[in-house]
């Protein structure tokens, strides 16, 4: 038994739906993955930038309470 044209462009726009839909999943999961490395390496450098502000002040602490002759 032979597809008719309409089953046939039916399965046409089903696959191509199909395919469309896998590749908009895949590119959100990129997207996704890369939003959330961007998030960890900004929280990684604003700790960075407490860690290096808080020596700051230690270093001027000890440089007022160690006071040079």
């Amino acid at each position: 038994m032979a597809l008719s044209r309409r089953e046939i462009t039916k399965d046409v726009l089903q696959q191509s739906a199909e395919a469309a839909l896998g590749t908009f999943g895949h590119i959100t999961a990129i997207v996704f993955d890369a939003a959330r490395k961007i998030t960890t390496e900004m929280g990684s450098f604003g700790t960075e930038i407490f860690e290096i502000r808080e020596a700051s002040r230690r270093a001027e602490s000890d440089d007022e309470t160690n006071p040079e002759p």
